[in-house]
């Protein structure tokens, strides 16, 4: 069953696409998670700051607006947009898994932090989202990484490295986990 705290009249289905296409497209993932750190912002200052292509820059908002994650905020040109905070809750008959605006923007990263890309390889994006979890609590100085690499069943190397790597998310999230 998911669950999501949209209060948008957008069909769930369309934004459980988009949510997914998220969760698949870094440069999406970033545009999403700009607008909602930043906005209300153009698609020209979308544009300048990230350094993608117009086209894409406009495609992506129109693809997120459609799904009723960014809306319009400005009525006259230059068009201002917001996002709104998703959080989606999955769960199965065994697992609950909870998408959120730090988990998208995590995925953001992946083109940059080669890092994250190599942990998504390997344990997937719901071994992210646990390492996301445990991120806060390395920030707040609750968890190192040893207790991680035990928790998550990896070397204590590799929990360093993606601790080291989602701490910004986690620091600029931080907020929002509690």
């Amino acid at each position: 069953m998911a669950q999501s705290s949209s209060q948008s009249s957008r069909p769930p289905i369309q934004q459980l696409q988009t949510i997914a296409d998220l969760l698949e497209t870094p440069v999406l993932a970033r545009l999403y998670a700009h607008i909602l750190q930043h906005g209300p912002v153009t698609v020209s200052e979308i544009v300048d700051t990230l350094t993608i292509p117009q086209g894409t820059a406009y495609d992506y908002v129109q693809k997120l607006q459609t799904a009723g994650l960014v809306e319009q905020t400005r009525e006259q040109r230059p068009y201002e947009y917001n996002a709104e905070s998703i959080v989606l809750t999955l769960s199965t008959d065994e697992e609950t898994q909870t998408i959120t605006p730090a988990l998208i923007a995590a995925v953001a990263r992946r083109d940059e932090d080669e890092d994250i890309d190599v942990y998504i390889e390997r344990h997937g994006l719901d071994g992210l989202a646990a390492a996301l979890e445990y991120a806060y609590e390395y920030v707040d100085g609750t968890v190192n990484h040893r207790i991680a690499a035990r928790e998550l069943n990896l070397s204590s190397l590799e929990a360093e490295i993606i601790l080291q790597a989602l701490e910004p998310v986690a620091t600029e999230y931080a907020d929002a986990a509690v």
